[in-house]
């Protein structure tokens, strides 16, 4: 292993024993807690004698190698926005793992980059690349709850319409929604549900599953039962006729989706292609590309390119997409 190698292998390290120190350092133990703590640890304190019932001496080792992924976890509630992302997406795992496995898939994808003799200078690329890999998977996982969930919606608003018209009462609606619908749609009304039953009234509850399902179809339900409640109304007709209107975009967002395929596939393969093309010839003639990273218009050019690619990104994401 030469020089090179051992700075980029010594630099991760590095930077993980930073990452590691800061998450000890953000710890934020109260005062009595952590006294009890050490007093049961060194005998001079019973466990029925501690705060809170008891602290029992396997959670308290268990603790000590969940020190990282408490201090994440607290980090993460300082920025509600990264807890609501997970609660969007529906994670199988917390904000500490995730970033635990984001570190690991950013050493992985240097450890790959260096066994296939990669450019030291492409090295950050290919562990920045590895370690947004994660996100970009919870990202998409998160939007495909919500097509999922518009998708549901039409149905959703044609059963709540039923159960009114047979007697029900919204909760009983909703609880309908509950037992009839598959998820995602049936998981974030039953939280709505459970709220309402809490006291929480019901426009409010409905408010809140707003947030954590940013969707249009879901706003006009929601304005329409919080105008029914002030005003009066026949609701059901109104559930009726957002299910029509929901209905009658979904085909218009088809017959766009049909037209617009062929630019869909022209963008990835533009997008894809450069990239494709620089990794062959790098395996054909890596001198020839080396050029690229050693002379210095060379790295002019790469970066003119990665602004350019950036650029034909979000002009052929504007012209494809098409709001409905």
């Amino acid at each position: 292993m030469d020089n090179a190698t051992l700075i980029m292998v010594a630099t991760f390290v590095g930077v993980f024993g930073l990452i590691a120190a800061v998450g000890y350092l953000l710890k934020e133990l109260s005062p009595t807690t952590a006294e009890d703590r050490l007093a049961v640890l060194t005998g001079q304190k019973s466990l029925a004698g501690t705060k809170a019932g008891g602290v029992m001496k396997k959670e308290l080792l268990a603790e000590g190698a969940k020190g990282i992924s408490n201090s994440l976890g607290r980090l993460a509630d300082r920025f509600g926005n990264v807890r609501l992302f997970f609660e969007q997406a529906d994670s199988p795992i917390g904000f500490d793992v995730f970033c635990m496995i984001s570190l690991g898939a950013a050493g992985l994808g240097l450890a790959i980059g260096i066994i296939l003799r990669a450019p030291y200078l492409l090295l950050p690329v290919i562990v920045l690349v590895a370690g947004i890999a994660p996100f970009m998977w919870l990202s998409m996982k998160r939007q495909a709850r919500f097509k999922r969930f518009a998708k549901l919606m039409p149905d959703a608003m044609d059963l709540i319409a039923r159960a009114l018209r047979s007697g029900h009462s919204l909760a009983s609606a909703l609880h309908v929604v509950i037992e009839e619908m598959p998820a995602p749609l049936s998981t974030e009304f039953s939280v709505a549900y459970e709220q309402q039953k809490l006291g929480i009234p019901m426009d409010r509850a409905l408010k809140s599953m707003l947030v954590r399902m940013p969707n249009m179809d879901l706003k006009f339900f929601v304005t329409a039962v919080a105008i029914q409640k002030q005003a009066g109304g026949d609701l059901a007709e109104i559930l009726d006729k957002i299910g029509y209107v929901i209905r009658e975009r979904f085909k218009i967002m088809g017959a766009v989706q049909a037209l617009t395929g062929e630019g869909r596939i022209s963008g990835i393969v533009l997008m894809a292609l450069p990239i494709v093309l620089f990794f062959a010839v790098y395996y054909l003639n890596p001198p020839y590309v080396m050029t690229l990273f050693v002379h210095p218009t060379g790295r002019k050019m790469i970066a003119f390119a990665v602004v350019l690619q950036i650029l034909g990104a979000y002009c052929i994401k504007k012209i494809i997409n098409i709001k409905v």
